[in-house]
C-alpha cells in the first residue's frame, strides 16, 4: 500500500475505526456484556459502543494494543504502514517526526506493534526443505573502552568482546527459513552462560517448534548440528555444507544462502536504523524482521488481526 493509497483508504478517523471493526469482527460486532447480536452504534466518543439490548457501553478495542490509547486510529494505522513498508524498520525518533507525537508515545507504539508482530502462530508449519543457521547480533566495542595490557596492547580476554562469530560476547540468534514459501522463524538464544554457546539441543528445539518430522534440513558444518544425525534424534533428513573449507554450495540446492540473506537484513536493521538495542527487547526486533519477510503482501490486514493480545 502506497502513501496515496493509504490516504485514500483512511481519509478520516471514522474510516480507520470502521476498517478495524471489519478486520477484527468481520462487521459482526456483538456486545461484550450480554453477547447479543444486535446493531451497535457509537456515542459521541468514536471508540465507544453502546448496546441496544442491555444499554451497556464498552470498547471494541479492549484486549488489543490500541486499548486505553489516546492516540487516534489513523496515527496507529500510519505507524503500522511505515513499519511494514520500511525494509529495515523505523526508529522511534523517525516515527516521532512522522506523527508529530512525543518520543515516549512513538516508542510505546513501536513496542506494541512489534509485540503484535510476534503473535503469529508458526508451530509445525514448515516442511519439505528448510535452512537453519545462527548469527550473532551486537555492536563492536569502541577501542578506547577496551582494557590494555602492560605493553599498551588490547588484553587477550578483551579481544573476545570484539570477536566475530562463535565465541563472541554478542547475542546469538537462530533462524529457520523454509525454501519454498520463503517464510522465516528466528529465536534469540539466551542460556545460563548468557547464550554465548549454542548447543545441539537448543538448535533441535528451534527446529521442533516449526518443522514437521522428516523435513529436509540444510545447515553449515557447525558441530552442534551433529545431533540431527544421531539415530535417537532422527526426526529430520540432514544435509550440510562445509563453510570452513570455503564451500558455500554442495550442489543440488544444498546451501544456506537464503537464511544468510535474511541475516544481512537483520544486521542492517541493527547497524543502519537502530544502531543499538538491548538484549531484553531483541526478540521483538527479530519478530519484526520475520513478520516483514513472511508478509510482503497483505501484511497490513494480517498485523491488524494479530493486534489482539494473547492471554496466558
Amino acid at each position: 500500500m502506497t502513501f496515496l493509497e493509504f490516504n485514500k483508504k483512511f481519509s478520516t478517523e471514522q474510516a480507520a475505526i470502521d476498517y478495524f471493526y471489519k478486520v477484527r469482527y468481520d462487521n459482526k460486532l456483538t456486545c461484550n456484556h450480554c453477547g447479543a447480536k444486535v446493531y451497535l452504534y457509537r456515542t459521541n466518543r468514536q471508540k465507544v459502543c453502546i448496546c441496544h439490548n442491555c444499554e451497556n457501553t464498552f470498547s471494541p478495542f479492549s484486549n488489543t494494543i490500541f486499548e486505553k490509547s489516546k492516540t487516534n486510529m489513523r496515527a496507529w494505522f500510519f505507524a503500522i504502514h511505515l513499519i511494514i513498508n520500511d525494509k529495515k524498520g523505523i526508529s522511534g525518533c523517525q516515527l516521532q517526526r512522522e506523527l508529530g507525537v512525543t518520543y515516549k508515545t512513538a516508542w510505546r507504539m513501536l513496542r506494541l506493534i512489534r509485540e503484535a508482530m510476534g503473535n503469529e502462530d508458526m508451530r509445525k508449519t514448515f516442511d519439505v526443505l528448510v535452512e537453519i543457521d545462527e548469527t550473532y547480533v551486537g555492536g563492536k566495542p569502541r577501542k578506547e573502552n577496551l582494557k590494555l595490557d602492560e605493553n599498551g596492547k588490547v588484553a587477550v580476554d578483551e579481544k573476545q568482546k570484539s570477536k566475530r562469530g562463535r565465541g563472541t560476547n554478542k547475542t546469538p540468534v537462530v533462524g529457520v527459513k523454509e525454501r519454498s514459501s520463503k517464510r522465516v522463524y528466528a529465536k534469540v538464544m539466551l542460556a545460563d552462560d548468557d547464550g554465548r554457546k549454542i548447543t545441539g539441543k537448543q538448535l533441535l528445539s528451534v527446529l521442533d517448534e516449526v518443522c514437521r518430522e522428516k523435513t529436509a534440513v540444510v545447515s553449515d558444518d557447525f558441530s552442534g548440528y551433529n545431533i540431527l544425525n544421531k539415530e535417537t534424534e532422527n526426526k529430520y533428513v540432514h544435509f550440510s555444507v562445509n563453510h570452513s573449507l570455503g564451500q558455500f554450495s554442495a550442489g543440488k540446492g544444498i546451501h544456506t544462502n537464503n537464511i544468510e540473506n535474511f541475516w544481512s537484513l537483520v544486521k542492517r536493521q541493527y547497524v543502519g536504523t537502530h544502531h543499538h538495542y538491548s538484549t531484553k527487547y531483541m526478540q521483538r526486533y527479530t519478530d519484526e524482521m520475520c513478520f516483514r519477510q513472511n508478509h510482503k503482501e497483505g501484511g497490513f490486514d494480517v498485523l491488524l488481526g494479530q493486534c489482539v493480545r494473547k492471554t496466558a
